[in-house]
Parts: structure tokens; sequence; C-alpha cells
């Protein structure tokens, strides 16, 4: 097991960070504020809450909850047009730097494609480097349902989406960052695991991550010192 300095090591030299979205990239999550919007928030925060108690895999809690949300295709354009997600402060920041460095920047998230898009555009990250759930949607935009092969959509996806870029770009060491527990179960493959409580602290992981902070400049910080 790697020692915290070990740990600080790996993110100074990575050649390749993964950020979750939802509650670390950004101060929402994307799945209630859908829900909230269409009415049927109350609802899905509890199915949220069951889900979180592990007994459900992540491919039936997601089903479920966009089963009640049915999101049409304008619905999920206006979301995001009338209340954009809103960044994590020190975010755009610490991407900046990073892509400074020459280090790729990839946004690995459960959330939703169209979402997570409007996110990585404002951070200058290409979308060729979104890993998130696609929503489908009939000719009329109603919902119908979303991609079951994306591996995001499954229990352990963020580590097949770390295994895959390894694959792919030959990279040395993949960072991850995340506030919930799918983040720290994605290392290995990952290299390291990065807690990040900013937004909402998840007991599990902040008892368990031997990294853990609770805003961005940390890691800023972390890069100046080299």
């Amino acid at each position: 097991m790697a020692s915290l300095m070990e740990l600080k090591e790996i993110f100074r030299s990575a050649d390749a960070v993964c950020f979750d979205v939802d509650s670390t990239v950004i101060r929402e999550e994307g799945i209630d504020e859908l829900a909230k919007f269409c009415g049927v928030g109350d609802a899905v925060a509890e199915m949220t809450r069951r889900a979180m108690g592990g007994t459900v895999t992540f491919k039936a809690a997601l089903t479920a909850r966009l089963g009640l949300i049915r999101p049409s295709y304008e619905q999920v354009q206006k979301l995001i047009s009338d209340n954009p997600p809103q960044l994590t402060p020190g975010i755009r920041e610490l991407v900046s730097r990073l892509h400074q460095r020459g280090v790729q920047v990839f946004l690995v998230s459960g959330g939703f494609q169209s979402i997570v898009e409007h996110v990585a555009l404002q951070l200058n990250i290409p979308t060729a480097n979104v890993f998130a759930n696609r929503l489908k949607f009939y000719f009329n935009g109603e919902y119908a349902g979303f991609d079951e092969t994306q591996p995001t959509a499954e229990s352990g996806g963020k580590g097949k989406v770390i295994a895959h870029l390894k694959e792919q770009f030959h990279f040395k060491k993949v960072v991850m960052i995340g506030d919930g527990a799918t983040d720290m179960e994605a290392c290995p493959p990952g290299d390291c695991f990065i807690g990040f409580g900013g937004n909402v602290v998840r007991k599990q992981v902040k008892e368990k991550a031997k990294w853990y902070i609770s805003h961005f400049d940390e890691l800023l910080k972390e890069l100046e010192e080299r």
C-alpha cells in the first residue's frame, strides 16, 4: 500500500488525471437536479439514498430513477440552459494548471453525457475525454432509456474506463479524484485515489482514503511545490 508521500509523488508525476463530476467538479448531483426539474425530486432523492446503502447495483438504481424521471430531450436541454451546473471553486484553475503541465484530463461520470459535455466545454476538456452515460430519446424527443453498453452504466465502470485509457494511451500513472465509493474502487487499475469532500462528505470515503482533501487549492499547492 502506497504511503501519503508516495501518492503525492504519483499525483505530481501523473500523465493523466480523471475526475468524477457530480459533487466533485460540479457542486450538484446531476440526476437529482434533473429529477427536481421534472417534478419528481423527493421520490428520486429517496431512491438515491437507498441506492447509496449498497443493496442495489448501480445499473438497477439508474434504471429505476430514470424510469421515474423519464426526462424528455427538451427538458434536459432546458435544465442545462436554465440551471447550468455550478463549477466547484478551484477546479478551473487546477484543470488549467494540469493542462499547462501536459497532463491529460478526463471526466469519468455516472452522470449524463449532455450535462458532462457542457461542463467539459467550460474547462477546455475535449469531448473525446468525457466518459458518461448517454440518455436515449425517440424521434419526438420523449425518453427512450439509456445506453446500457457504456462502462459507466455498470458498477465498477470507472475502473474499466481507466484500464481502457491505460491500454489505449499507454499512460504510466493515472490518478482518480472523486467524492464517492465508485471513484475509490477505480484504484486499481488507477494508481492513486484522492478523495474529495468539498461539496459532500461520504463517511466511507473519508475514512478509507489515504489522501482526502476539501479544496482543490490543496492539489494546486502540490503542483507548485515541484
